[in-house]
Formats: structure tokens, C-alpha cells, sequence
């Protein structure tokens, strides 16, 4: 069913972009806006701000919105249809809008720009699957980033200045909050560097901040939690004496909280230290809904649980 429901997608939109040929200019709202589509908002909240008023950017997938399960719907195609340009992560992030993303790029520009990211510099796990965390490594996204800029600044040559003025100055951001970021991980003591999540999306995260990682999930949302996987991470609580472990704002918590309630159980006392936020940011109009502040909450979150009670 679900590969019949993905065909009439498909075959909806390839109609929607054959009427978007003929009356495309009459449904423009902006003819010099450039309409920009993008998955998640990691990608599309640091376009808006590089982009400035000569851009309108739309992100398919909202807070709490797993990206890893993630199916278009009729109104994402018509979005997608009356975009100018659109860009995703890729790596296998967006596995069931592949299709969709092959189609449209006949007609206009799609680029998956975890793709740009060199591939020595990638994360695998143990089955030879890469990584499509890499918003969480600031360098990689601001060369993914820069890859998205790029491509604004071929569609619109004549905003290209404008637009690589607005990248270094937020790029000179992502400098500072990387700065912040090492300063304030570098608080937690070595004994309670082991970050405990719903699924295994902060690798690259842990390379930063030289911090043990560890998720009851893989790297996608798509396979279920075994018994196995809760006592297996019991025991590493255990074994490490980790203070808290951090339930993600796009999974449901049941997991995470069967480990707290199975490590009482045992004896071990973990609690719960916060909310992350993993595939999805917070709310537009929050600082959370920023890439920057998303990602700020998230280092003075994990830093505050792990080193709480440390003498």
C-alpha cells in the first residue's frame, strides 16, 4: 500500500507540474522573489536569513516532524511545483521523497547539499550507512550551506553580491557559536561524557565535543526498539554511572523513559535531562526555530544534565 500511495503521489504531481508550465507566471505572487523550497528547517532558516527579502523560503517539514518516516503530501507537491529552486539534505534523510525530488530536478533546480559535503568526512555506522546528521558538525553544515548559496547565486546573478555578503555574515555567526559551543562542552567532567538519545542522530555532534554516543534507535527512525537495545543501554548507564540521559523533540519518549523506569529498577538512579532537539527545530518565531539558537539549547541542555551534582 505504501508504494501505491508513493506512484500516486508521483503521478499527481507530474500533473501538477504539467499545468504549472502554462499558468505558472499567473500564479506568481512575487515576480521578484525567488521561492524557495527546502525539507527541514535546518536548511530553509539559515537560507531565509542569507537570502534576505530577495528570497521566500518554505520548509516542507515542521517541528516535532520526523523527516526519516516523512511521505509528501498533495500540498508539499504543489509547493514544490511553484518553487524556483529546492534543496534537501539527501544521504537517505528524505528516503521517501527521493522520487519526487528525481522528477522535479527535469525542470528545475534540486540539489541535496549533505550530498555536496566530501565523503571522507561523512559518518558511517556499522552497516556501511552514512550518517545524514550533519547539521550537528557546524564546519559540515557551513559547507553544505555554502553549497545551497552557491546555487542561489547562479539562478540570481544579479542578487550574487548581495547574497555572499549576508553568507559570510552569518557564517561569521556559525564561527561564534561553534567558539561558544567548545568553550561550554568542555565543562563536562570526562567521567560523564556519554550522551544517551532516542536514536543515534548526534554523531557528529559527538565528534565535536568529544562526547561517547550513544542512540537506542540506528541512524533512521524507521526500525522499532527491542528489549535488547533498553538493557544493553541499562547497562552502559550503569557502567559509566551516567546522570541523565535526553528524550528528542521528533520521537515519541516511550523509549527513553523505558530506560529510566528499567535502570530504577536496577537500582540506578538516571534522570531525565531534557528535551533535544535532533531532526526537527522549534517553532518559527523562537529562538529555537533558529538553526542557531536550536542549536545552543541543545549544547546548554546536555551540558547543564551531565555535569549537574559534579564536585
Amino acid at each position: 500500500m505504501k508504494k501505491i500511495y508513493q506512484l500516486l503521489l508521483l503521478f499527481t504531481f507530474i500533473l501538477l507540474v504539467a499545468a504549472g508550465c502554462s499558468n505558472q507566471e499567473g500564479e506568481a505572487t512575487d515576480e521578484d522573489t525567488i521561492n524557495i523550497v527546502t525539507t527541514i528547517a535546518q536548511i530553509g532558516e539559515p537560507l531565509s536569513v542569507i537570502g534576505g527579502d530577495r528570497v521566500n523560503v518554505e520548509s516542507l517539514m515542521g517541528p516535532s516532524v520526523d523527516p526519516h518516516l516523512y511521505n509528501a503530501t498533495h500540498g508539499d507537491i504543489k509547493k514544490v511545483d511553484q518553487a524556483d529552486l529546492i534543496f534537501y539534505n539527501g544521504l537517505n534523510l528524505e528516503a521517501n521523497m527521493v522520487k519526487v525530488f528525481d522528477e522535479i530536478s527535469q525542470t528545475r533546480p534540486v540539489l541535496a547539499i549533505g550530498e555536496t559535503v566530501p565523503k571522507d568526512q561523512l559518518l558511517e555506522d556499522e552497516e556501511g550507512s552514512i550518517d545524514p546528521h550533519i547539521w550537528f558538525d557546524i564546519d559540515l553544515w557551513r559547507e553544505a550551506l555554502d553549497s545551497a548559496v552557491e546555487e542561489l547565486k547562479e539562478y540570481s546573478p544579479e542578487d550574487a553580491e548581495y547574497f555572499e555578503q549576508n553568507k559570510q555574515d552569518y557564517f561569521s555567526e556559525l564561527e561564534k557559536l561553534k567558539e561558544d559551543s567548545l568553550n561550554k562542552m568542555s565543562e563536562i567532567p570526562e567521567s560523564k561524557r556519554v550522551l544517551v538519545t532516542a536514536h543515534d542522530a548526534f554523531g557528529y555532534f559527538g565528534n565535536m565535543y568529544n562526547l561517547d554516543v550513544i542512540g537506542l534507535q540506528g541512524l533512521s527512525t524507521d526500525g522499532e526498539i527491542g528489549v535488547s537495545d533498553i538493557n544493553n543501554t541499562i547497562s552502559i548507564i550503569k557502567k559509566y554511572e551516567i546522570p541523565a540521559i535526553f528524550v528528542e523533540t521528533s520521537i515519541n519518549e516511550d523509549s527513553i523513559q523505558a530506560v529510566i523506569q528499567g535502570a530504577s529498577s536496577d537500582g540506578i538512579d538516571v534522570s531525565l535531562g531534557g528535551e533535544l532537539f535532533s531532526d526537527a527545530m522549534g517553532q518559527a518565531e523562537t529562538i529555537e526555530g533558529t538553526y542557531l539558537g536550536m542549536y545552543r539549547h541543545n549544547v546548554e541542555t546536555i551540558s547543564k544534565a551531565l555535569t549537574e551534582g559534579d564536585d
